[in-house]
């Protein structure tokens, strides 16, 4: 007799849910925290959440055990050894914040822009930037410089918001989808479903990325493009449907510039004497402002020598320098695939439009009786981005899908709520500051101009990482990847404290790792530290703490409550809007504190303003209360929902069980526009009104898409001499070339720098779909996925090489050489080689045993990129960045690659390891959970 054993096959999994959201990546996924004894058993998905409806990555089940990592910091820290020895000693919270308070205060009572205060991928941005307000330095602002600014910040100069957080794909109705340079760690589990529906309904997917992985992988067609070309692949596709006629010229006469005329002369728009831009109006055939009731715009109106932006657009690109044959080799595109490729976006947005009986309003009065739509859409991330010439890669790509009608359509790309927001609907930078008062103003914006600068009387750069200078002007994220090397080299002048928060500029957050870490422990003359202090707040032992002077040590994502606001970025999707938050589900078993309470704590002490009363006394008690309390304006809060008595939206006064009513709906809050104002969303006013009525807004404020981007004509004119304030004789030829207010195409400027044929190959990297922060891979199950990362060589390389299967390689930059092992990769772009990001550790870091495959095997293309580029023939060295934005120009790497002679036991360099607070995780790690 064959013995069958029982299996409970379901078993009870927990005694508790608990409902919060995700911080394994920006996703900001619903999950449900299943519980036993008061312990985290279990992570899945929430299938009530509007984002992922229930579906939940590697990364976010993985989360248990990013709550029980063994690199988790256990109390505040103070450096009793030299900077990067990684010897501190434990204090108390007290302690912590008395050193801190002293620091601070001293410096707030001085100079506050001595205090430069940036935080990495934190998602309280309107806390962290309100609290930087309040002390009074002019020196703030997050990771997104160094991430996807470009992106940002092109689209939102362009139609009033971008790809991602701003946005997604009509996924029901969409039958073309085309992806440029997109990786998997970004929008991970919405991009899945969305590619689900699409292959589901037989829509078609076109991928372009030197690297065919992830969703390139799974695209219908590949286009394996050469890194830095694919503005110059977009210009050569609008070429195309410039060539054949195939726009939509009704959408681009009514809701974007297209008509709007220019002044001969300056190259300005002509307005009226209320300062609006005018058209020529079909009709009367006299110009008018572009928003008068009625009016029909003529995309080819003429006004005493003055033409259309169209008429301007028209004559650029059908030039025979965008044509297919002319960018065909540098693009590594056939020219036969670009016309295929423009056809087929053509055929499909015009030859398969589509209507749906909506009837709705636009801003000029004009009723329509239908939607049409495009079932064309697009997404885009850091692959375009992250290049010297990204912002005007972007704003390209931005072009396209305008050209083409397909914005906020059926079928096409659509915002969410709070976006799309007009340019005059986000602040300007301000950078006025006062010992003991707070900045003038939001230090992040959107410059209109040259008069927005935020620059010193004599001109010079106002913030540390000259961001809104000439050197970069449009750069509203800031530029993080500069601090540090601007602040040792005391340009454009010395700081006393850097403050950073979850941003590991010791490793893999740094252009020039290597450099950056003598940066921090380097000393004068006097033989004291270049940068004096340093304090830093992470949840875990980093490179980054063994450099700081003081750790205030953050919780995991469980532990605290975080604040998911509209007044930071969307979550939800564009048919509603939505915000959520955290809230502790389980309790720290370590002296630890959320970075944001941790904060109010210190503004208590410095008694910032708008976090004290008139008194004196502390006006939140933590950061729990700030979220419930806080008002940036009378009835406008961090979160929409359940505010006044509970059932008020968007806005109301405080509700102090607030916080209650989100937990019980599962963590998050979500409010349905609509139908009438679904789409066509900048020039609905039935969409105005509910955005008015949700607080997103405080009146109605329609605009047209901006694809003659004025303010960037108006850097030009500084450059060729018009104007109170004017660049740098040095910058003026810059300024001239890059800021031009159509999208161009120029090379990055390692393509066209003097090493170019030196250094031949193009090398990248990304992130993978189970690593989103340097958090993944000391994950005790994600790094069974990626616990070391080879460099992929393409065939055509692999073979002249004479590589074979565990050979390793010597890569070498006009910076620096790595020697890494080598894997042949049958889905790259032949002259490109890539690897995953951020696998690669230091030994002594996250707890990782110094044997660890991450600390040997695993490696960073970091240490071959500069902050810098090459001193120039003048022997100027400028930021390795976008001009224009400051974003990082990670992407712009160029190598040569050599077979090393033998295999080494581990990557080269080999870096010292360094002492760790924390002691090394066990090799085995277990617990029960549950009896």
């Amino acid at each position: 007799m064959t013995y069958q054993p029982k299996i409970e096959t379901s078993p009870k999994v927990s005694d508790e849910i608990r409902k919060t959201t995700c911080y394994m990546c920006a996703c900001r996924c619903g999950i449900n925290v299943h519980m036993k004894d008061g312990k985290v058993a279990y992570i899945e998905g929430n299938r009530d959440h509007p984002v992922n409806k229930g579906v939940l990555c590697a990364k976010g089940s993985a989360g248990i055990m990013q709550v029980n990592a063994p690199s988790r910091l256990r109390a505040p820290l103070k450096r009793v050894g030299p900077r990067g020895s990684g010897e501190f000693e434990e204090i108390t919270w007290e302690e912590a914040l008395d050193i801190a308070t002293d620091w601070l205060e001293q410096v707030r009572c001085t100079d506050p822009s001595k205090l430069a205060f940036f935080t990495g991928r934190d998602q309280s941005q309107s806390f962290t930037s309100f609290w930087a307000q309040g002390f009074g330095t002019p020196n703030y602002a997050a990771h997104g410089g160094f991430c996807s600014v470009n992106m940002a910040a092109a689209g939102i100069y362009t139609m009033g918001g971008a790809f991602w957080e701003f946005g997604q794909p009509d996924w029901e109705r969409t039958k073309l989808f085309m992806l440029f340079g997109v990786a998997e760690d970004h929008d991970s589990n919405p991009i899945k479903m969305g590619l689900g529906k699409l292959k589901a309904r037989g829509a078609r997917v076109i991928g372009v990325n030197p690297i065919r992985t992830g969703y390139n992988a799974v695209a219908d067609d590949w286009v394996g493009i050469t890194p830095g070309t694919d503005g110059l692949f977009i210009l050569a596709l609008v070429h195309c449907l410039f060539k054949a006629g195939r726009l939509d010229f009704d959408y681009l006469s009514r809701y974007t510039n297209a008509p709007v005329l220019l002044n001969p002369e300056t190259g300005l728009f002509l307005r009226d004497a209320n300062e609006t831009p005018l058209v020529i109006d079909r009709r009367s055939g006299k110009p008018v402002a572009f928003d008068t009731p009625g009016v029909r715009p003529d995309l080819n109106g003429k006004h005493e020598g003055a033409r259309t932006v169209f008429a301007a657009m028209a004559e650029r690109y059908i030039s025979e320098e965008y044509a297919p044959e002319a960018v065909a080799e540098r693009c590594g595109i056939s020219a036969e695939r670009i016309r295929t490729i423009a056809a087929e976006l053509a055929r499909v947005a015009f030859d398969e439009a589509f209507e749906l009986d909506i009837p709705w309003t636009d801003f000029r009065g004009d009723r329509h009786a239908k939607m049409t739509g495009r079932p064309v859409s697009f997404h885009a991330m850091r692959g375009i981005s992250a290049h010297s010439n990204g912002f005007q890669t972007c704003r390209a790509l931005h072009m396209l899908q305008i050209l083409l009608g397909s914005v906020e359509v059926p079928g096409g790309f659509r915002f969410k709520p709070p976006y799309p927001k007009p340019i005059e609907a986000h602040p300007t930078p301000h950078c006025g500051f006062t010992p003991n008062q707070p900045l003038d103003g939001p230090h992040l914006g959107f410059v209109r101009g040259p008069e927005h600068l935020a620059l010193k009387a004599d001109g010079t750069p106002a913030r540390i990482d000259k961001a809104f200078s000439w050197e970069n002007p449009m750069s509203a994220h800031g530029l993080m990847h500069m601090v540090i090397s601007n602040a040792h080299a005391g340009d454009p002048y010395k700081i006393d404290t850097l403050f950073l928060y979850m941003a590991n500029m010791a490793w893999n957050s740094s252009m020039n790792t290597r450099g950056v870490m003598d940066m921090l422990t380097d000393k004068d003359e006097d033989g004291n530290y270049v940068i004096p202090r340093i304090i830093y707040s992470d949840a875990y032992s980093s490179e980054m703490v063994a450099y700081a002077d003081l750790i205030l040590p953050d919780t995991t994502y469980l532990e605290r409550h975080d604040c998911i606001s509209l007044l930071d970025r969307p979550i939800c999707e564009a048919d509603a809007a939505a915000d959520a938050i955290r809230w502790p589900v389980i309790e720290p078993d370590r002296e630890v504190r959320g970075f944001q309470t941790v904060l109010i704590q210190l503004a208590n002490r410095l008694r910032l303003p708008g976090f004290v009363n008139e008194d004196d006394s502390a006006k939140y008690s933590d950061y729990a209360d700030y979220i419930v309390r806080h008002e940036r304006k009378p009835g406008i809060g961090p979160l929409s929902g359940f505010r006044g008595n509970g059932d008020q939206v968007g806005r109301g006064a405080p509700n102090a069980d607030q916080l209650d009513r989100y937990i019980a709906n599962g963590g998050f809050f979500v409010t349905h526009i609509p139908e009438e104002a679904a789409y066509f969303k900048p020039w609905n006013n039935a969409y105005q009104d509910w955005a008015v009525g949700m607080g997103l807004f405080d009146k109605p404020q329609p605009f047209l898409f901006q694809l003659y981007v004025e303010p960037m004509r108006k850097f030009q004119r500084a450059a060729e001499g018009h104007g109170e304030r004017q660049p740098p004789d040095h910058l003026r030829r810059r300024l001239c070339d890059v800021m031009d207010p159509l999208p161009i195409w120029y090379p990055t400027f390692e393509d066209a720098g003097e090493t170019a044929e030196q250094y031949p190959i193009h090398a990248l990297t990304q992130r993978p779909m189970a690593m989103y922060h340097s958090w993944g891979t000391q994950n005790a199950w994600l790094r069974q996925i990626h616990g070391r990362n080879p460099l992929y060589v393409p065939k055509k390389i692999w073979e002249a090489q004479g590589f074979e299967e565990g050979d390793w390689a010597r890569v070498s930059s006009p910076h620096g050489s790595i020697t890494v092992p080598v894997a042949l990769h049958g889905g790259l772009n032949e002259n490109t080689v890539w690897t995953w990001n951020a696998i690669g550790k230091r030994k002594g870091a996250w707890a990782l045993s110094d044997g660890a495959p991450e600390a040997t095997k695993g490696f960073l293309l970091n240490h071959l990129i500069h902050e810098l580029q090459p001193p120039r023939a003048d022997g100027l060295r400028w930021s390795n960045s976008d001009p224009i934005t400051g974003q990082a120009a990670w992407f712009d790497l160029r190598v040569k690659i050599e077979k090393a002679e033998a295999p080494l036991p581990e990557c080269d360099p080999v870096l010292p390891p360094i002492a760790s607070p924390v002691p090394d995780a066990p090799e085995h790690i277990a617990w029960k959970v549950g009896t």
